[in-house]
């Protein structure tokens, strides 16, 4: 039986930003770095709380420590891929937050979902969405 989302996976060419982003700006703890069999670090798993994580590593140490052709791994393979999503606790002080470290944050909406959302992007330009759950968000009904 499926339990959750396990994790997201990206491969990019701005590794440091990327981690910065993650780790410094939206405050993910690293779980742990996986390293190649040279010993170098290629791959970092953010904590996106209990066993979720968002998986990111370096397109070149990825391709040196399991081969693969750096073409096909320019070309976008998933068409259909829009965003992922965060659930936050306090949506209104996180937007601050990240306002105050230099983000750029969409305005407080509600969605569909009765939900609160607010949507930023990481370094390679994935949008993430931020969401704060309701007494009314459809996600807690039972």
């Amino acid at each position: 039986m499926i339990i959750r989302l396990a994790h997201l996976c990206f491969y990019t060419d701005r590794i440091e930003d990327m981690i910065r982003f993650y780790r410094d700006v939206l405050g993910l703890p690293v779980q742990f770095v996986m390293n190649r069999s040279d010993g170098s670090p290629f791959g970092w798993y953010f904590n996106l709380g209990e066993t979720t994580f968002l998986e990111i590593f370096d397109k070149d140490g990825a391709i040196a420590e399991w081969g693969g052709d750096p073409a096909k791994l320019e070309q976008v393979e998933f068409v259909n891929y829009r965003h992922f999503c965060i659930q936050v606790s306090n949506i209104e002080k996180t937007r601050s937050t990240l306002i105050e470290k230099g983000l750029d944050v969409t305005d407080i909406s509600i969605g569909l979902d009765h939900s609160k959302q607010c949507w930023i992007k990481d370094p390679d330009g994935n949008s993430i969405e931020l969401m704060e759950y309701t007494e009314r968000s459809l996600q807690l009904a039972h």
